[in-house]
């Protein structure tokens, strides 16, 4: 396992963003293959780049939106929508992003954003009622 500034770092902040059982889920999951990469994205995605006085947490969320949705990573894309809800993002934030991604990014990419965002903060509100 990587022990290093950076990953502690790293870990710290994804934890903060994506929330402690989310992060601890994913890191108990990681099977020898890929635990490797795990630890890279810690360090390098959240240790690295997310801990970086050149944008607030909320700023670099709506980016990752908006690249998720060009990339049509669904899966990440939700994760994210979580996030940016952590990091503030308000849900109307969160609809402008993906109106400006139909635009640069494409219809279908950004169609199938906004069904994964929604059902994404419908059970982020579920689960706060």
């Amino acid at each position: 396992m990587a022990t290093n500034d950076l990953y502690e770092a790293g870990l710290a902040k994804r934890k903060k963003v994506l929330g402690e059982q989310h992060v601890e889920r994913s890191l108990a999951a990681a099977t020898d293959f890929a635990r490797p990469m795990q630890e890279l994205v810690t360090e390098y995605c959240w240790g690295a780049v997310w801990t970086r006085d050149g944008l607030d947490d909320r700023t670099r969320s709506m980016i990752n939106l908006a690249m998720l949705t060009a990339l049509n990573r669904g899966h990440e894309l939700a994760v994210h929508v979580r996030g940016a809800v952590a990091n503030g993002v308000t849900e109307q934030e969160i609809q402008e992003v993906l109106m400006q991604t139909a635009i640069y990014c494409g219809v279908p990419a950004a169609l199938e954003s906004f069904r994964i965002a929604e059902s994404t903060l419908n059970e982020l509100r579920s689960a706060h009622e």
